[in-house]
């Protein structure tokens, strides 16, 4: 199943987080919580690991943003955007070695708060990956990383884990992901999906199918049974197949 990404907004002043969750519901992103000072914020990563944080430099309490991102990755590499009223060479100075994925200047507007989200996935994708963001036809592709993908879907960004993912079919250059409750069209080759994709879990069983071993229910001798879908196996693709799910 897909899910909308998860980002959590660190701001002191309350007028400006509401607003902030406001704009972020809007885009369809959703907002695990509201948090004025960094020491809750830490603790809220341990217990709630967001997608993405928001995070305001000049917070009130005994650490500012800076220190609090810094403590952040110690825990875990969670993309940080920085909010700030305070655009100095100094502030950017001390930031710069937490290595935020973006700075968006206060006050600011619902599309920089947009832009700056989806070049961070796509930031995300390419440090992972170093996949593309651009079909030859200008279309956005998916974001690939080595657990998610980063699809566009209804004008809005979801992710959808790759062990949810029941296979996907190839449709000339563009490729389709089956999940149990969704059908995702992508402007992207199946092949680069695959050249891209953890295939730990995932198999090409046939030119135009690429399935994930973990959801096989059946195997024959021409196809294999997924969520009561067949699906053909290619010429000799039975023997390897069998092998890789004997293993896993």
């Amino acid at each position: 199943m897909d899910t909308l990404i998860k980002i959590l907004v660190v701001e002191d002043e309350m007028i400006i987080a509401a607003k902030i969750s406001m704009q972020l519901t809007n885009l369809g992103y959703e907002v695990t919580g509201i948090l004025p000072r960094g020491e809750q914020a830490i603790q809220q990563v341990k217990e709630n690991k967001p997608d993405i944080i928001l995070l305001d430099i000049n917070l009130k309490g005994e650490i500012d943003g800076i220190e609090t991102a810094r403590q952040v990755q110690l825990y875990d590499d969670i993309p940080i955007i920085y909010l700030t009223a305070n655009s100095d060479e100094a502030t950017f100075n001390r930031a710069k070695p937490t290595k935020p994925y973006a700075f968006i200047s206060k006050p600011f507007k619902q599309l920089d708060l947009q832009r700056a989200i989806e070049l961070t996935i796509s930031r995300m994708a390419g440090n992972a990956t170093g996949v593309n963001t651009e079909s030859k036809t200008g279309e956005a592709q998916p974001f690939i990383l080595s657990d998610r993908i980063f699809v566009r879907f209804k004008d809005k960004m979801v992710k959808i884990m790759l062990a949810d993912i029941l296979f996907l079919e190839a449709d000339r250059n563009y490729s389709r992901i089956f999940t149990s409750t969704k059908e995702y069209v992508l402007a992207i080759t199946l092949k680069t999906i695959e050249d891209k994709m953890n295939m730990m879990s995932f198999m090409r069983i046939h030119r135009s199918y690429l399935v994930n071993i973990n959801q096989v229910d059946e195997v024959t001798e021409s196809h294999v049974m997924i969520a009561q879908k067949p699906i053909p196996l290619g010429s000799g693709m039975r023997e390897q197949l069998m092998h890789r799910i004997r293993t896993l």
